[in-house]
Parts: structure tokens; sequence; C-alpha cells
């Protein structure tokens, strides 16, 4: 009998899980709770360990799907794997069942798109959007001819997300394996992991350091291994709230303690209609005075700031504050030498 489009996506979802290397031989309690978030949230229906019992069978057994997956469960580390390497069903080839539950989960997505739990991932949404109304069928020859979609490559560290999630749902203390770009060993960090945030298609990781008392911010790009301490549960920080926490911050960097300023920049009509359509943070505001347009923003001074000003430094006049002026200046003209020499 085939399998409706709910199994055909749990069979995706269970075929991810066994491909974590980041938490590898997945039981079927992991396999359920994934498939019971990623499809319902934390609010939905619930899904029955027999359920995944029935789906690892039919994956394993169901001539329908046009695969076999080798399933096979390890005793020593109570989980499943793959006992081909490398294997996924997602290398087989799609057919009709897959494609109808394809376009059946983004459909779903488009219609919730406007909602506020949603909004955060509107491009990607809208991306896929673009793509069913062009090829609604999901076979796009004759359109890449016409049409070039941005590629995005999965960023490194993606694997760690499903547990990251876990842990900080759960409250679990982890200790991470991390190596920063400028390190050249690895370092340990026993932290409580409180949330994880997206910027520029890469992931971060915001944990309390309990022993140095602050948040601290990692790439999961950096992350090496993960340790999870399934028997603790830590308390967050009543005082952490993750809107106010990034409310006057452009990009990703937090400075603790440190007050937002209001940045003052002028440009063009040129760029001003560009921030008009895109806006580089909530509490900008844009004047005009005959051809130039001021640009004021509340926020804090950081790195991602300064790179955005950086990269249209030809177009923006920075007008204050003074210390923002003057880490500019050593910036262009270090730049300069270096372009010079």
């Amino acid at each position: 009998m085939p399998a409706n489009k709910f199994a055909l996506l749990r069979y995706r979802i269970i075929d991810r899980c066994i491909n974590n290397t980041g938490n590898p031989y997945p039981s079927k309690e992991n396999l359920r709770t994934s498939c019971e978030e990623a499809l319902y949230g934390s609010d939905g229906e619930h899904i029955s360990v027999s359920t995944i019992e029935k789906d690892i069978w039919s994956m394993r057994n169901e001539s329908e799907l046009g695969y076999y997956a080798p399933i096979s469960y390890h005793r020593d580390h109570k989980g499943y794997f793959y006992e081909e390497d490398g294997y996924s069903i997602n290398e087989v080839q799609l057919n009709e069942e897959d494609l109808d539950a394809i376009r059946f989960a983004a459909n779903t997505l488009i219609q919730f798109r406007d909602l506020p739990i949603f909004q955060q991932f509107d491009q990607a949404i809208g991306k896929i959007a673009d793509r069913l109304s062009v090829a609604p069928n999901l076979d796009t020859t004759g359109v890449d001819k016409y049409m070039q979609f941005e590629s995005t490559p999965s960023a490194h560290g993606s694997q760690y997300l499903s547990p990251l999630l876990h842990a900080a749902r759960n409250k679990h203390p982890i200790i991470l394996s991390y190596k920063k770009f400028s390190g050249k060993t690895e370092k340990k960090y026993s932290v409580h992991p409180y949330l994880l945030k997206e910027y520029r298609n890469r992931w971060y990781l915001l944990a309390w350091d309990p022993k140095m008392e602050f948040i601290r911010t990692f790439g999961c790009d950096r992350i090496k291994a993960i340790n999870t301490d399934e028997n603790t549960k830590f308390t967050t920080s009543s005082e952490f709230d993750s809107d106010e926490y990034f409310s006057h911050t452009v990009g990703i960097t937090v400075i603790d303690n440190s007050p937002p300023v209001k940045v003052t920049l002028e440009c063009d009509p040129i760029l001003a209609r560009y921030l008009t359509s895109q806006p580089l943070h909530p509490s900008q505001k844009i004047t005009n005075r005959q051809e130039l347009y001021t640009i004021s923003l509340n926020v804090i001074i950081t790195y991602e700031l300064i790179q955005w000003i950086m990269g249209y430094s030809a177009e923006v006049t920075v007008k204050s504050p003074q210390s923002l002026k003057e880490i500019l200046t050593l910036r262009l003209n270090k730049a300069l030498k270096m372009s010079t020499t």
C-alpha cells in the first residue's frame, strides 16, 4: 500500500537523523521526537513509537518506495545506522508520491508565511514559492536556461543544530569542543545553550558561561564536537530575552553592558532607496535635505555595522558619533596603505 504524504515526510526526517554525524545512532525515541517537532512543532499532534517502527520497516521493505534502505540497529550504541556508508534515500530518484509530499509541505509553508513565527524565514519560503510558481511539477528542465536562483551552500556545522536545539529545549548543559578561526587548537567550553540564531546563512549559538558569568556566541561552523549532559538541567537567567538582547544590534555581535548610541550617516538618493526597501535596523529613520539623505540608527557599534559601512564607504559619510568616525578612519587608512604597497 503506498505511503501517505506524512509518512513520506517522516522517511526523509528519519534519513536525515540517521545521517546526522553530530548525533549518530539515533534511538527510536530520538527519531520519534525529531519527526514530531519537524512536522507539528512543540504544541502539535503526537507521533507514537509504533509509527516509527512501521516507518523503519517500510523504508527497509516497501518496494513501492523505489529503495530498500539498509537500516540496522547497533546494540552497543543502542541506535540506528546505515550498513552502507554514505547511503541516503535522497540519492534515490523521486517518484510521484515523493513529489506530491514535497509540494504538500511547500504549499503548507507558503500558506503560513505571514504568521509572526514564520516571518524570519520569509525569504526562504519566498524562494520556495517562486520555484513552485515557475515549475509546479518540480521539473526545472528548460527553466534554468532563463532563470538563475541564488545558490546558498549548506553552512558547515548544520549537523549540530538538532542536538543543540534538543539541549536548549530541555535545558541540558553541554560541553563544546570549539576552534576559533584565529585559534590553532580546540578549546572546551562548559555552557548552557540558550538560543540558536541565523545570520547571513550561518548559524550561531548563544550560551551562558556559568564560570565567566556572561553570554558567549559560538559559530556553529567552528564547533568540532558536542557532549550533552542528559542527566542535568540548568535554569535560564530571567534577565535573558532574545528579542531584547538583539534589539540594538546590527548582526550577531552583542557587547555586554554597552548602551546604544545614535549613529548618523549621510548618503546619496540611490543608497537611501536601497535602505528604504531593505532597512539596516528597525530603528532606522531616513530624512532628506536636497540631494543628501540622512540615515539615523539607535544601535550598538558592532563589528557587523562597521563592516557594512566599510562596504559602502564610497557612498556613505559618517556624521556621528566621533568614536565610530575614528574607527573607520583607522581602518580605511590601513586599507589604503595595504592597497598602495
